[in-house]
């Protein structure tokens, strides 16, 4: 006789309790940055109970989960000047400070993470396993020193663009600037690749995922996609062969031809199913997108309805090892992956800087080299006259 809702129900909690489900994109700190101005003072018991959204600490850990890919998302700046573009860079770094804010204010419920290693020595301390992603490179102010600090403050992904073409990569909802990846798109891959951060083709196009599929060194990712939304086949394909990973999110629209009032969780299996079939489940994993949506699909509204997710994964006849390999290890499998790639490149790339306007006139770069002579001979005893 095959098991009840309940059991697979208990087997789900059981799973969950044993080994990290990551999500690949969480909007919370958004909603703290909107709804209580990073005023930690007044969050502070709002972390129990949100007023509003689908993710408080009470929610988080009746949904069992063990890690989390934070999205620091800042939208794109209404102006492409210098001022628009250092003011999205101040507002991004307070919402990675945020972030940051959350792990250091509930140490006892998170725990930053630092290395693919990180997450499981988290889970295990009973901690929710905190990494950070960054939803677009309009987000770097065209700074390839940005990208690089991010990495130092914990951003492990970058999504390449958002809801419009950017100077790297063209957006699904954009106008296909550059044709997929510009120049400045190619060269900020190979410099992700070298440093470790994981690119995410999340909101790109098909030509874009296309090339970058063809040119990266490490496994990329889809941190809150679902199929098609924007991944066909044919990208579900390259992307095994990339042995990268999507992350299916749970966005009514994408999941469902009948938005919200249609979306229901079964159609989120659905889509975990044909990707699993389609390419392998070592390359497929979980990105909610709770947080930037206002209404989940029936029966997974908000973060603590994962192990209902696990109970209609083995419903549907998947066994332990594999739902295992879904809702985490994959993404940890991706993470660790990147990180050996950037050790073994990091010998022999060379560091992408960004072009420097000159300090020194000709003149001044004269006058300095002279006096700089001059003290060497004074050093050695020479007497040189300039």
């Amino acid at each position: 006789m095959a098991p009840t809702s309940d059991e697979y129900l208990s087997q789900a909690h059981a799973l969950l309790k044993r080994v990290p489900l990551v999500d690949g994109h969480n909007d919370f700190p958004y909603m703290i940055r909107g709804w209580f101005g990073n005023n930690f003072e007044l969050f502070h018991p709002g972390i129990h109970n949100m007023p509003i959204g689908q993710t408080d600490l009470t929610r988080l850990r009746k949904g069992l989960i063990g890690g989390q890919f934070w999205s620091a998302f800042i939208p794109i700046p209404k102006t492409n000047d210098t001022l628009g573009k250092l003011e999205c860079l101040m507002k991004t770094l307070q919402q990675i400070d945020t972030i940051h804010l959350m792990i250091e204010n509930f140490s006892d419920h998170f725990g930053a993470v630092k290395s693919s290693k990180d997450i499981e020595t988290i889970f295990k301390s009973g901690r929710i396993a905190s990494l950070i992603g960054v939803e677009g490179l309009h987000q770097i102010a065209d700074s390839t020193s940005v990208l690089r600090l991010f990495h130092k403050l914990g951003v492990r992904y970058i999504t390449l663009c958002h809801d419009d073409d950017n100077r790297y990569a063209d957006s699904s909802n954009g106008k296909s600037t550059n044709g997929g990846l510009s120049s400045y798109g190619l060269d900020i891959i190979r410099e992700m690749n070298r440093i470790g951060m994981i690119v995410d083709l999340s909101h790109t196009t098909t030509e874009t995922q296309k090339q970058v599929l063809s040119v990266s060194e490490a496994p990329v990712i889809f941190s809150h996609s679902s199929c098609p939304r924007n991944v066909t086949d044919e990208i579900l394909d390259l992307l095994k062969t990339n042995n990268g990973l999507i992350m299916i999110c749970f966005l009514p629209d994408l999941v469902s031809t009948n938005g919200v009032q249609g979306a229901m969780i079964d159609q989120v299996i659905d889509h975990i199913i044909y990707a699993g079939r389609r390419i392998g489940f070592e390359h497929v994993g979980i990105g909610s997108d709770f947080d930037g949506m206002l209404e989940g699909p029936k029966d997974l509204d908000d973060v603590s309805k994962y192990p209902k997710l696990v109970e209609k994964l083995f419903e549907r006849g998947l066994s332990e090892d594999v739902v295992a390999q879904t809702l985490g290890g994959n993404v940890i499998r991706v993470l660790g992956e990147v990180e050996a790639v950037s050790r073994e490149l990091k010998g022999h790339v060379p560091v992408l800087s960004d072009p420097i306007e000159e300090v020194w006139t000709s003149e001044q770069k004269d006058i300095l080299t002279r006096m700089g002579t001059l003290r060497s001979s004074r050093g050695s005893g020479t007497n040189l006259a300039l």
